[in-house]
C-alpha cells in the first residue's frame, strides 16, 4: 500500500520528523485560502499522485510540471486550477497518466545540500537497517552502481533497538557537524520510531534536505507498508486512496487474493508465490507471455476462485488462461468446482489449461471432466505451460 506525499508530511508531523509545513487543497479555492495562511509567498504547488518524476511530467490538457513555485496566494490558486481534474502523465505513469484529485500547498525552501535517508526491513540480515548517502536526489540504484562508497548501511539490532551512537554516525557519514548532527540525530531517531509504530516496510526520504539556513528537513518520502500488519493500523488503511491502484488489485485484495497485472495474455491463477513464479517462468520458457501473478492462497474457497477468475477476465489481453493448483490445505475438488462456477457465470471462451496436484486430486479431476466444458487437463507444469502457449497461438 502506497500513500501521497501530503499524507506522509502528516506522519512526519504526528511523529516529530523536521519537514516544511503545507496542507492538501481539492480545489483551487481551497488552494488560494491555505496559501494565504501558509505566507502567501516562497510556496510550492505539488500534485498529488502516487508516481514520481511529477516536476517534469505535462498534463494532458498540455500544462506543463506537477510542481510550481509560486509567489502569491492568486498564483497559487491559478496553478492548483491548472492541476486539479486533469490527468499528469510522467515517465512513472505511463501514457495513460493519472488524475490529479488534489494539490499539496508547501513552503519552499532553499537548498544548500541534498541527503538520502531510508529506513527498511533487509531479509538478508534478518533486521532492520537505516541507508543514508550524501548523494541525496538521485535515484539511490544508480547511485548504488557507481558510486556504491558512497552509500552507508547501518543494521539495527531487533531487541535492542537504534541506539544514539548509530544516529551519530549516520550523521557524522552524511557530513553532518554540530547542529546539524543534532538535528540530524533527532530527525533519524523519529524517522526510526515512525516506521516501526506504523508498521513500515520501507520508509525512503529523498531528498533529505540541509537548508541555507542550516536546518535538516524531510522535503519528500515513499512509504510502503506491511500488508500484514495493516489490521492494526486502522489510521494507516484510512489513508489508502483505490482511485491510484489497479482496479484489479482492489477488487482482489477484497477477496484476500494477490494478483499483479502484467503485460502479457496468458493468465495465471496459482495457489502460492513460489508456484505463481515458476508458473509464469515456464509460461515465458515456452514461448508464452503471462498477464498476470495471482496467488489464491493456500485455503481458496469457491468463491474466491470464481472471484478470481472474474478479475483475470477483467484484462482485455488475456488471450487464454492457465490453471495450476498443487492441493496442500487446499482441496482440488473445491477448486474444480470454483473453476466451473467461474467458467459457467462468465461464459468463458478463451482457452483453459487446468494442472491440480495433491490433495483430492482424482476427485477434482473427475469433476472437471465430467463438467461438459472445454477444460484442457494437464498432468505436469511442462506439460500445462506448453498446452496453454499452443492454444493460444493457434486461437490467435
Amino acid at each position: 500500500m502506497n500513500i501521497h506525499e501530503y499524507q506522509a508530511k502528516e506522519l512526519f508531523t504526528k511523529f516529530g520528523v523536521a519537514t516544511p509545513p503545507g496542507k492538501v487543497a481539492s480545489t483551487a479555492e481551497e488552494a488560494g485560502k491555505i496559501a494565504e495562511e501558509l505566507g502567501g509567498k516562497g510556496l510550492v504547488v505539488k500534485a498529488q499522485v502516487h508516481a514520481g518524476g511529477r516536476g517534469k511530467g505535462t498534463f494532458k490538457n498540455g500544462f506543463k510540471g506537477g510542481v510550481h513555485v509560486i509567489e502569491n496566494a492568486a498564483q497559487a490558486q491559478d496553478i492548483a486550477g491548472k492541476m486539479l481534474g486533469q490527468t499528469l502523465v510522467t515517465h512513472q505513469t505511463g501514457p495513460e497518466g493519472k488524475l490529479v484529485s488534489k494539490v499539496l500547498i508547501a513552503k519552499a525552501v532553499d537548498i544548500s545540500k541534498e541527503l538520502y535517508l531510508a529506513v527498511l526491513f533487509d531479509r538478508g540480515s534478518s533486521s532492520h537497517a537505516i541507508i543514508a548517502s550524501t548523494e541525496g536526489g538521485m535515484n539511490i540504484e544508480e547511485v548504488a552502481e557507481k558510486t556504491p562508497e558512497k552509500i552507508v548501511k547501518t543494521f539495527v539490532h531487533p531487541t535492542i533497538g537504534l541506539q544514539a551512537y548509530q544516529c551519530r554516525n549516520i550523521a557524522a557519514a552524511l557530513g553532518l557537524r554540530g547542529p546539524l548532527m543534532t538535528q540530524a540525530v533527532k530527525l533519524i531517531t523519529a524517522v526510526y520510531n515512525m516506521y516501526l509504530k506504523c508498521d513500515c516496510s520501507l520508509v525512503e526520504i529523498n531528498p533529505l534536505a540541509i537548508t541555507t539556513e542550516n536546518e535538516v528537513v524531510a522535503l519528500d518520502a515513499k512509504f510502503n507498508f506491511d500488508d500484514n500488519a495493516l489490521y492494526r493500523q486502522k489510521d494507516v488503511v484510512a489513508m489508502r486512496d483505490t482511485t491510484e491502484e489497479d482496479p484489479r488489485e482492489v477488487a482482489a485484495s477484497e477477496f484476500g487474493l494477490n494478483y499483479i497485472g502484467l503485460d502479457g495474455n496468458i493468465a495465471c491463477l496459482v495457489n502460492g508465490a513460489g508456484l505463481a513464479m515458476s508458473t509464469m517462468d515456464i509460461i515465458k520458457l515456452h514461448g508464452g507471455d503471462p498477464a498476470n501473478f495471482l496467488d489464491v492462497g493456500g485455503g481458496a474457497s469457491k468463491e474466491q476462485v470464481s472471484a478470481a477468475f472474474k478479475i483475470i477476465l477483467g484484462d482485455a489481453n488475456v488471450k487464454g488462461i492457465l490453471v495450476n493448483i498443487f492441493g496442500g490445505i487446499m482441496d482440488c475438488k473445491i477448486i474444480a468446482d470454483g473453476i466451473i462456477a467461474a467458467a459457467q457465470e462468465t461464459g468463458l471462451s478463451l482457452p483453459l489449461v487446468v494442472r491440480l496436484e495433491g490433495n483430492n486430486v482424482d476427485a477434482g479431476k473427475a469433476t472437471l471432466a465430467s463438467s461438459g466444458l472445454a477444460i484442457t487437463s494437464a498432468d505436469g507444469l511442462t506439460d500445462a505451460a506448453q498446452k496453454i502457449v499452443a492454444a493460444v497461438a493457434k486461437a490467435a
